[in-house]
């Protein structure tokens, strides 16, 4: 079985609040950057969603509009979430790996 035939795992929120540890990004500009490093593609009503959910929990926040593009920023509750996150995945990482190892004779 190739990689790519498992899908995408990913969680939008995660994956813009990764985005936007880089620095501010408009919409159009985080599904990019995210299709870039991570090989998922949000659609606008899953990006803009999960950008609905961050800022109501106060993770990131809306910047004044540019022509029409609002651009948004991770905000330092935002950066204590992310790091908890990628603590807890890199765990799981690590377990996973761990794991694998045991079945080496497959």
């Amino acid at each position: 079985m190739k990689q790519n035939d498992l899908g995408r795992f990913s969680d939008a929120s995660f994956l813009i609040l990764s985005s936007l540890a880089t620095g501010p990004k408009h919409g159009y500009a985080m599904m990019e950057d995210i299709l870039e490093f991570s090989g998922t593609r949000l659609e606008p009503g899953t990006l803009y969603g999960a950008i609905t959910r961050l800022e109501r929990h106060g993770w990131i926040e809306a910047l004044p509009s540019e022509d029409r593009r609002r651009p948004y920023r991770i905000t330092a509750e935002g950066v204590m979430v992310l790091r908890k996150q990628v603590a807890t995945l890199e765990q799981v990482a690590s377990v996973g790996k761990k794991r694998l190892a045991s079945l080496e004779g497959f």
